[in-house]
């Protein structure tokens, strides 16, 4: 976002939808979400709302179909509050953030078990020649 009032409603944006959330939704699929980021167009007219859901796949479904359900109240709780000419319409994001996050630590544990293993390894190696493999020069013998 290079426009810094697209940035400035765009945070605007999160902090509505996320106090609205916190009071509670009379939807009962509805389940813990944080809005992780709002990112809005240029011209104010659209805004991408992201969220993560705690718990396992079928809450993140049912929170997806209740948020869905609720963008009408949620975007006009927005006009109500935002004072801009226009509303954005809303679209709910599902972030993928923390699970490609706890992907990546995951892969960050398997090097780090990796390079212990390695060290482990090497720690008893010895060297496959001699001690000193370079060339020296001859000495040469006195008669």
């Amino acid at each position: 976002m290079s426009n810094p009032r697209a940035g400035k409603v765009a945070e605007r944006i999160q902090q509505i939808i996320a106090r609205r959330l916190e009071k509670g939704l009379r939807d009962p699929r509805l389940g813990f979400v944080t809005i992780t980021d709002v990112r809005v167009t240029g011209d104010l007219q659209h805004a991408s709302v992201f969220y993560t859901v705690y718990g396992d796949e079928q809450e993140q479904t049912d929170t997806a179909a209740a948020l869905k359900a609720a963008t009408g109240m949620l975007r006009s709780e927005v006009g109500k509050q935002l004072g801009t000419r226009l509303t954005p319409t809303l679209e709910f994001i599902h972030d993928e953030l923390p699970e490609s996050a706890q992907h990546m630590n995951d892969l960050l544990a398997e090097a780090r078990r990796r390079d212990e293993e390695s060290a482990a390894l090497a720690a008893g190696a010895k060297f496959a020649g001699e001690a000193d493999p370079y060339v020296k020069p001859r000495e040469d013998e006195e008669a």
